[in-house]
């Protein structure tokens, strides 16, 4: 359980966003303030936030896997990551295809249909199983010589499914292709070793391990061909002009070495939170189904549909007592369209409406799963009751 705007609430919507630790606040404080110099003056100024920035590097980068810090190049988030990972390829070459899967979050999908109308490229978007797994077998089938970058994410931001990375992005170099993952749900979350697994490019985003909204990284493996998409000046080594985000760095450095030093306590209490939780949800509703994979998921993500009932009315419902949950991805909030990713999955269609994604964290608790078995089954039988053989609308009172 959460204060928030001074109103106790059980937050359990994670993957959207989560709060910033302490020590991520705490080591920022100082360049909000006094340390505000420029990391690229050559003044003594300059130079403790340069190294400061440096520090953070190392940081993100030992988050990451990665084998140097210079591998590491500091973004707003995970948006402009996945947008540089594929646009910088295309404009790295005269390579126009690009092979992503159809589970994708919105800033890889609508990057591609971007990179579509803007530079003629075309795209082979892979189906994926029931569970949400995308088949090695069709990324192989996929790939052309003319391929410029493969982008499939490690965990999905909606059910949590993971990905076999490592033997996708070794199908994508056996035929000279480039391969970026979106780990922005997975990092801080499941062990992230971008060296080891052979990726290329890969997202991070502060924001989504309790570090502050506005600041991300890209991991570029050293001779990875990489065209800047801002110019202007020399930051991150040529890469990315522009005044870096040095608070923001900072910050997400500490909650980088955080997220490392706490992986082995959160992932298994984290675990056992959802399985408690569907245990309690699936003995209490009828006609209630989990969504992904069982077992390679992410694990504090619990995404689950009702039959017959309608996402946003339960979301609506349960905020009304103060639990704080999702219909799927915070990006696409607002949409009446059913999700994308559980339309991939082939959720039936009396399912794919009444989906609510829990996502939990270091603040949840047993209390917090109590809580929610003790409400959502009611609000489930008064919503079908109010409208029996079909989906309740958003926005019934139950």
């Amino acid at each position: 359980m959460r204060v928030m705007n001074d109103t106790a609430a059980i937050y359990l919507d994670y993957a959207a966003t989560t709060p910033m630790a302490p020590e991520a606040i705490e080591a920022m404080r100082p360049f909000l303030r006094e340390e505000f110099g420029n990391p690229s003056s050559i003044h003594s100024a300059g130079g403790r936030a340069a190294r400061a920035l440096e520090a953070a590097r190392e940081r993100t980068a030992a988050l990451a896997g990665a084998r140097s810090p210079e591998e590491i190049a500091f973004t707003s988030g995970g948006t402009e990551s996945d947008a540089w990972a594929i646009v910088g390829r295309i404009l790295a070459g005269e390579a126009r295809h690009i092979v992503t899967s159809a589970v994708e979050h919105h800033a890889v999908l609508e990057t591609v249909e971007a990179a579509r109308r803007i530079y003629g490229c075309e795209a082979t978007v892979l189906p994926v199983d029931a569970q949400g797994l995308v088949d090695p077998d069709s990324l192989r089938r996929a790939i052309r010589d003319d391929t410029a970058v493969v982008s499939i994410m490690c965990a999905n931001n909606e059910t949590g499914t993971v990905q076999p990375i490592r033997e996708l992005a070794r199908i994508a170099h056996e035929r000279g292709a480039v391969f970026h993952t979106d780990a922005v749900q997975a990092a801080g979350k499941i062990p992230i070793d971008a060296e080891e697994s052979g990726v290329d490019l890969l997202s991070l985003s502060a924001h989504k391990f309790y570090g502050p909204k506005g600041i991300g990284a890209l991991y570029i493996r050293r001779g990875t061909r990489l065209e800047p998409l801002q110019r202007g000046g020399g930051q991150e080594g040529g890469r990315r002009a522009g005044t870096v985000n040095v608070p923001g760095a900072v910050g997400m450095g500490a909650a980088a070495s955080l997220a490392l030093e706490r992986e082995a306590v959160d992932t298994p209490r984290e675990r056992a939170l959802v399985e408690l939780l569907w245990a309690r949800l699936s003995s209490g509703i009828p006609r209630v189904r989990r969504n992904g994979h069982p077992s390679l998921r992410l694990p504090g993500i619990l995404n689950v549909s009702v039959e017959g009932v309608d996402g946003e009315a339960l979301l609506m419902a349960l905020d009304r007592l103060g639990i704080l949950v999702s219909t799927g991805s915070a990006c696409a909030a607002g949409s009446m369209l059913p999700s994308h990713v559980l339309r991939a999955l082939g959720t039936p269609q009396g399912y794919i409406r009444g989906s609510l994604r829990f996502s939990l964290g270091r603040g949840s608790g047993e209390e917090d799963i109590s809580r929610v078995a003790e409400h959502l089954p009611g609000i489930v039988e008064r919503l079908r009751a109010l409208a029996p053989g079909k989906a309740a609308q958003p926005g019934a009172t139950p």
